[in-house]
């Protein structure tokens, strides 16, 4: 199985990295991957003579649903849970916040959730944008206490530079929360956009700040929203279904290999 960096980051640091990542790819017997971006993005690398099977991560429905949470709901809360670093778009995130929040004129409020190695400098360039009031810096959480966290949220934002597959995306819409997420990697096969969320160009904090105002002048639009996403969850990524994909991929190759043997 791959599962990101080492196909879209490990083989251009080198041309023996390369190589490496090839031999190893051409040993398996079959290759799988969460999502059809990095599907392609290894087919670059090598191109096997079966099949690339996509097996995506699946979201325990029970675990991840809609419940009620005890907060402040006099405003409207933004929020992510991402590791604060470059890749994972939080700078844009912020920016796009700050935007929102001089053209809307009700309380709302940014909850980052993840502690990283640019919290600081995201803290300083909250402070420069004057919002620093309204943006709380969580840290790290217990992955149990996730759920909790995304249901308190009426938004969903993921403006990420480079994504494998959009797994925190399907927990967020299987608790029945609009998204926002830009277009990179995987984060726009797990949006509808337009019906589960919307998506925007990545590194484009204007477009991403429209749409959240979209959503936050909006109250039915992010309740249909939700619904959708959670329905659509429900379809596609649903833990057993996805378990299930996986298992039946393991008997092809444990069949393949014994009419070889």
């Amino acid at each position: 199985s791959v599962w990101g960096s080492d196909v879209f980051d490990f083989p251009y640091e080198s041309m023996i990295k390369k190589k490496i990542m090839q031999r190893n790819l051409s040993a398996a017997y079959r290759i799988a991957s969460t999502s059809h971006i990095m599907k392609e993005q290894t087919q670059a690398i090598y191109k096997p003579d079966k099949e690339i099977a996509v097996t995506p991560f699946g979201v325990d429905c029970e675990k991840f649903r809609p419940m009620e949470v005890s907060r402040d709901k006099t405003k409207i809360r933004i929020g992510t849970v991402k590791k604060m670093a470059s890749k994972y778009g939080i700078a844009t995130l912020i920016e796009a916040f700050a935007i929102a929040k001089k053209k809307y004129q009700g309380d709302i409020e940014l909850i980052l959730v993840g502690g990283g190695p640019e919290e600081d400098d995201l803290k300083l360039l909250a402070q420069k944008l004057d919002v620093n009031k309204y943006v709380d810096f969580v840290g790290p959480i217990p992955h149990h206490t996730v759920p909790e966290y995304l249901n308190s949220f009426d938004i969903y934002v993921a403006l990420s530079d480079s994504e494998s597959f959009g797994v925190a995306i399907i927990e967020a819409s299987a608790c029945g929360v609009p998204v926002v997420v830009s277009d990179a990697g995987g984060l726009p096969e797990v949006v509808v956009d337009g019906q589960t969320g919307f998506i925007v160009p990545r590194n484009n904090p204007e477009e991403a700040a429209e749409r959240l105002l979209r959503l936050l002048r909006n109250s039915q639009l992010r309740k249909e929203m939700g619904n959708a996403g959670r329905q659509f969850v429900l379809d596609n990524y649903e833990w057993k279904e996805n378990a299930d994909r996986m298992e039946r991929l393991y008997g092809e190759v444990i069949g393949d290999y014994r009419k070889r043997g």
